[in-house]
This record gives C-alpha cells, structure tokens and sequence, in this order.
C-alpha cells in the first residue's frame, strides 16, 4: 500500500477501484476522541447497578435502548449523566474502562486518548480519587494486556461555571493524577470556549497538552475562539469549520486535526442522515480529520463501525481509510516514537488483506 508516513504529504493517486473489494478489516489507528462514560453499553449498567443495589427506572434492557433515540445533544447528555448513577467504586470505573479496551482493540485500536468527565462524578459524591484510580490503573496496563497505548484525558464541563473546572484541576494536579490532557465537553451552544481562559491557562502551565470540543452544534466561530484563546492543538468535532471557508483555509494551512465522529453527529441530529455528512468534502478540502466514536455505547458504533459504514455509504477507498487512520496517528498526543511505530505498522499492512 501506499506509505503515509510523511504526514501531510499525500500520494497522488488512489488504488485502483476496478476490483471488487473484499471485506475489510480494521486497520491500526489512534481513537482521539472517546468518552469512557458513553462506553457503558446497557448489559453492563444493569450488572453494575446490581452490584452496588441499584434501583433502575428501566424495566429491562429494552425499554433502557429505546431511550437511545435522541434529537439533539441535550437529549443524550440527560441519559448520559443518568446512567452514571451506576458508577459508584472504583472497581465500577475499571471494569467499564477495561469493557472499552477489549472492544476498542478489536476494532483495530492501537492508541487511545480516553476523556473522562471528573465533575459529573463529583456532583454526585463519588470521590475524585475512586474516578481516577479505577481508570487509570486499567490504563496503566492497556499496551500490555491490549496493545492499546494510552493517554487519560481530563474533560471539563463547560455548562458549569470556570471556577468549578478551576478547582478540579487544582485537585488534579495536587493529587498528581496521570492525566496528559484536558478537554472540553458537554452542552456547547451558550458556553463558547472563550468562558474557559484561565482554565487553560493553567493547564498550559502544568504541562498538558490542549483539546476542546468545539464546531458540533456551536458555530464555527468557537473553533476560532478553540484556537485562539484557548490555544488548543486539536479541535474534537469541528464540522461547523465548513461553514467558514476562511476557517477551512487556515485549518488546512495549520495543519490543525480535527476529530471527527459521524455516527454520533448522525444520531445527535447535527447532520440528518450519514449520507449529508461533510467527511467527504472536509477530506476533499485537505483538512487534517480522523474517524472515532465519541460514545460508542449511544450512538451506534465503535471505530470499526464508523468506518463500515462511512465505506458503505460513501464508496471510501483504500486510500481513504488509510489516510484516514494516518491522520489519526499524527494528531495523536503520543510520543514519537509511538506514532513511528504505528505508522509502520499501517504502512506494512495490505488495506484489503
């Protein structure tokens, strides 16, 4: 296959389509964007709510997926939030964080940037270090046990006030938690980035490295403001870029990835069918984007199904996917000598083996 080890150097043409393609299989890629919340399937809430004696307000497991039927984010975040009432011990955040790397790795996972969402679970009076440790202690062992690399991310709420985000951090950084980055996630429209400043501030300051979701249902203008007020490296999301062919043309130029999730843009309704999605013309626009689940469990589909489907309805190529999966690794906030790695690993693999 053609080696896209280079980065933003592309060969100039694709595989030739006249053969039928056979069925493909995941190829090695980073998932850059992942909440390790939106991974608890229903079969697993039912057993953690039995464990910790847990009155659901589901009959059984059907009546809990018909409520998987969302018409915006709003309606996804009230389930989302609810359903962590089951996450109690810190053996409850193992077990759901090793749940997503067995199923992540089948799906041709290799690195992995898990965010994690510390207020939602303090609010609830969880203790911080229950949340931390049941993740991290999974994750310190991930390349072993799954040969999935990994990086916790800290993701901050951003329909609550700075200073609350403020103040978790500090108990994050006191206590030394293993987290490489921070993020932000939750309701977007009416919470631009620039309300979180100074939280990025210091989280500059401490060393992290710097993502925010930005550009799903909020405009295109919080990508700008993602950028420069934040100072972000990656924009999660970012679809509403196509909006702004200025924004387009400096993404491009700048190289900044984006980390796209179309099976859950489709089911939060940001686009109406997968079909009417902008991957194919944000690839065509040369912006620098990368498949991944966001939250898997809700929205219909890991990695490995975001790119089934995605070949299905849009004819992808070899080359697509792989550039795809190329883009993936290089916006990872993995060493270099890791990404070296799985881009040897990608460009010694057939497409279509």
């Amino acid at each position: 296959m053609d080696n896209f080890a280079g980065g933003s150097t592309m060969p100039e043409t694709e595989t030739d389509p006249a053969e039928p393609a056979a069925p493909a299989k995941p190829l090695p890629v980073a998932e850059l964007h992942l909440h390790i919340e939106g991974t608890l399937q229903p079969e697993l809430i039912f057993a953690l709510a039995e464990r910790n004696g847990i009155a659901l307000p589901y009959s059984g497991l059907d009546e809990l997926r018909e409520k998987y039927e969302f018409t915006d984010l709003q309606s996804f975040l009230d389930l989302y939030y609810a359903n962590m009432a089951v996450l109690r011990t810190e053996q409850d955040f193992a077990d759901m964080t090793r749940a997503y790397l067995e199923r992540a790795a089948a799906a041709g996972v290799r690195h992995a940037e898990i965010m994690m969402d510390p207020q939602a679970h303090l609010s609830r009076g969880i203790p911080l270090e229950a949340c931390v440790r049941g993740v991290a202690s999974v994750l310190a062992t991930s390349e072993e046990e799954y040969g999935i690399s990994t990086i916790l991310i800290a993701a901050f709420l951003r329909d609550l006030p700075e200073d609350s985000a403020l103040e978790v951090l500090g108990r994050l950084l006191a206590m030394n938690a293993p987290i490489g980055a921070i993020g932000l996630d939750s309701a977007e429209v009416g919470n631009p980035p620039s309300k979180f400043e100074r939280l990025y501030a210091k989280a500059r300051e401490a060393g992290l490295r710097l993502t925010a979701h930005a550009g799903e249902e909020g405009p295109a203008s919080y990508i700008i403001e993602a950028l420069d007020l934040l100072g972000v490296e990656r924009i999660d999301h970012g679809i509403r870029c196509m909006d702004d062919p200025d924004l387009v043309e400096r993404l491009v130029d700048e190289r900044i990835p984006l980390t796209v999730c179309p099976l859950s843009n489709v089911r939060l309704r940001a686009v109406d069918t997968l079909a009417d999605h902008p991957l194919p013309a944000m690839l065509a626009a040369g912006l620098n984007v990368s498949v991944n689940s966001d939250d898997p469990a809700y929205f219909g589909g890991y990695v490995d199904d975001n790119f089934a489907q995605l070949t299905s309805v849009f004819e992808l190529s070899d080359f697509d996917r792989a550039r795809l999966a190329a883009n993936s690794i290089h916006s990872s906030f993995a060493s270099e000598e890791r990404k070296a790695e799985l881009l040897a690993e990608l460009n010694g693999r057939e497409v279509s083996d």
